[in-house]
Parts: structure tokens; C-alpha cells; sequence
């Protein structure tokens, strides 16, 4: 019975400094991605809407639920986890180079968080890099938070303007997709138009999110951290290969390798076996920054 009081008492003593939390777990689906918390995180803001939403001292506000009984809000999910970080701890903590300011200020007021949007109009702005050609055809690139644009051109061995390297820096993004062609009733189609499943987007954290921005889904990636990470758990919200590849160029990036292969591993009869899964194939472009 001594021992027991003992390991009682080096437990507490680990325990001390850190608060114990009371209240329910409540899972919320924002924008299609889903989060945890504990119903006090909401109670200390009152007034906000999540507040009130999930309050027991007045009648909660009503919202849809999504097919799992959670709670549901049409909202932004990537910029829902800065709204909850800063009910959790008091405080606004944001990436360096976190350049959807003036979003992040719109999501603050629907949540009626006047303190937060505060906090995000006191941060510094990053600096806003532009990329264009010029009557030659030759890359640009302009910084508007600079007076002028001396030094922006490229130089004659096509480096990337030091703005550029300043914003984002150099580095490599691999953009691959699992894709067929789609094909008619019994394949008779005269035309068999490709048809991408998934974009699935590889590489730094922080350059990954300066190229597709709110484009990007970050749901399955766990590591939720520093931007320096690199994270192979990234995909794009949309199908469209052309049009990541333009968001790719305009920051600059030049494709540098590419690679395909038949994704096809499973042997199938012929009874079987569908014209789509015959083409099923896996392609990775690699682009890069210099």
C-alpha cells in the first residue's frame, strides 16, 4: 500500500504545471475536414459563434450535420486550424510566409472573434512577388512592396530574381496523378478522354503552400508543424493538370523530369478486365526552382 502512495505521489508530481481539462469532446466537419477539441476551448469565447453555437446556458444555435453526426460549417478547413489554435491558446502564431492575411480576416469575423482579427491585422505583410514576361518574352519578376524594380529581371543565365528566393526560396515540387482514359460502353467510344483521379502534390511544406494556396488539401497530412517539414500527403482540390502546372510557372518553377509507369499491378482474366483498368498508369513531373 506504501509503494502505491509513492507512485501516487511521483505521478502528481509529473503532472504539476500541467491544467486539467474538463468538458465534453466535440468533433466538428469544416469545410470537409474534421477537428477535435474540448467543449471549454468554445466556452472561453462567449460571444463568438462557436461559443454560442455550443453553449449550455442558452439555446444552441442549429447546424447541419454531416452523415456521421458531426456538426458541419461551410467554411474554410485549412484556415480553420489558425481560428482554433487561437481559441486554444490566446494567441496568434502564423507561418513566415502565410500570405492569405486578409482570408484568414474574413474567417475571423464569421466566427466573431474580434480579438483575432486584431492579431492578424497587427502581422507584418510577406513580401507579394509577381511573375510576368516582358515584350521579349523573357520572365519578370516584381516586388511590390518595393519602390522600384531594379534588380528584378532575370539574368542572363535565367536564375530567379533575388525577390523571388527571398519569398519562397529554391527547392522541387513533384506533382503526380493516377490516372486512365475513360472510355465508352464496351470501349465503342470514337474519343477516350484522359481522366485524372488524383493530383497528388510532393515537397517542402512552405513551398508547396506558396504555389497552390487554398488549392491545396492538407486533410490527410498529420505533421501539422514547421513550414520547413517536407510532406508527401499533399493534394490538389482540383483535376486539372494544366492548371497546376500554371500555378507552378507563375512562381517561377520549370519542369525538370518526369516519369510514368502502368499502375496496373493486379493480373485480371479477360472476363474481367475493363478498358480503364487495361490504361491505369501513374505519372510524376518534378519541377524546380533555381
Amino acid at each position: 500500500m506504501a509503494s502505491l502512495n509513492s507512485n501516487q505521489k511521483s505521478t502528481a508530481s509529473k503532472a504539476e504545471g500541467i491544467e486539467p481539462q474538463t468538458g465534453s469532446v466535440i468533433e466538428v466537419n469544416i469545410g470537409g475536414q474534421v477537428f477535435s477539441t474540448c467543449s471549454e476551448t468554445f466556452a472561453k469565447y462567449p460571444e463568438s459563434l462557436l461559443g454560442l453555437v455550443f453553449s449550455t446556458s442558452v439555446d444552441s444555435v442549429p447546424l447541419l450535420k454531416d452523415t456521421r453526426g458531426r456538426y458541419f460549417i461551410d467554411r474554410d478547413g485549412n484556415l480553420f486550424r489558425f481560428i482554433l489554435d487561437f481559441m486554444r491558446n490566446d494567441k496568434l502564431v502564423l507561418p513566415e510566409d502565410f500570405s492569405e492575411k486578409h482570408r484568414l480576416i474574413e474567417e475571423a469575423s464569421y466566427y466573431r472573434l474580434p480579438g483575432l482579427v486584431k492579431s492578424v491585422e497587427n502581422q507584418s505583410e510577406p513580401k507579394s512577388v509577381r511573375f510576368q514576361s516582358d515584350v521579349n518574352g523573357h520572365d519578370l519578376c516584381e516586388d511590390f512592396n518595393s519602390p522600384t524594380k531594379e534588380g528584378n529581371e532575370l539574368d542572363q543565365a535565367g536564375d530567379i530574381s533575388e525577390g523571388a528566393k527571398a519569398r519562397g526560396g529554391t527547392g522541387f515540387i513533384t506533382v503526380g496523378y493516377r490516372g486512365t482514359f475513360a472510355f465508352g460502353r464496351d470501349g465503342l467510344a470514337d474519343v477516350q478522354f484522359r481522366k485524372v483521379i488524383r493530383i497528388l502534390v510532393h515537397g517542402k511544406v512552405s513551398l508547396c503552400r506558396e504555389v497552390f494556396g487554398n488549392s491545396l488539401n492538407e486533410s490527410r497530412d498529420p505533421d501539422r508543424g514547421s513550414t520547413e517539414r517536407y510532406s508527401s500527403r499533399f493534394f490538389l482540390k482540383y483535376n486539372s493538370l494544366e492548371q497546376a502546372f500554371d500555378q507552378l510557372a507563375v512562381r517561377g518553377f520549370v519542369l525538370s523530369a518526369s516519369t510514368a509507369c502502368s499502375a496496373n499491378g493486379v493480373s485480371m482474366t479477360s472476363d474481367c478486365e475493363s478498358e480503364e483498368n487495361r490504361w491505369m498508369h501513374y505519372t510524376e513531373f518534378t519541377f524546380y526552382r533555381p
